[in-house]
């Protein structure tokens, strides 16, 4: 159920499916959802544990929007090493979105590959 050496594994946990801020936040109010068992991807959860974290990303999303009056939110997942995941227990990023917080938002997750995250040709302020 735990790994030892997983820095999400909490023995002290006991619910399916939990929050908290992300220690190194991109914006403020950056959070994890997570399951408290340590599974490496989404299609090792089950039917009862993906509900669970559905629930819990809107609650975080409503905790966010209360707590830091946020505009907008970036929802992520990273699986497997080439989509930049580096712990290998599934957490689902929920990032706060500020008005002005970068120059040009569009686009959002597409932004992991910034060759091909302007998808409209002359949109960009840059061009």
């Amino acid at each position: 159920m735990w790994k030892d050496d997983c820095p999400f594994c909490d023995k002290q946990e006991k619910s399916l499916v939990h929050s908290r801020l992300d220690r190194y936040p991109v914006s403020p109010g950056h959070s994890l959802v997570m399951p408290g068992r340590h599974v490496t991807n989404i299609y090792q959860l089950s039917d009862e544990e993906q509900n669970e974290l559905v629930k819990e990303l809107k609650a975080t999303k409503k905790r966010l929007q209360q707590e830091y009056n946020c505009d907008g939110f970036n929802i992520g997942v990273n699986l497997g090493e080439a989509a930049g995941q580096t712990i290998e227990h599934i957490h689902f990023h929920v990032i706060p979105r500020y008005e002005g917080d970068v120059p040009n938002p569009r686009g959002g997750v597409r932004w992991v590959v910034p060759e091909k995250a302007d998808y409209v040709p002359g949109q960009h302020p840059e061009e």
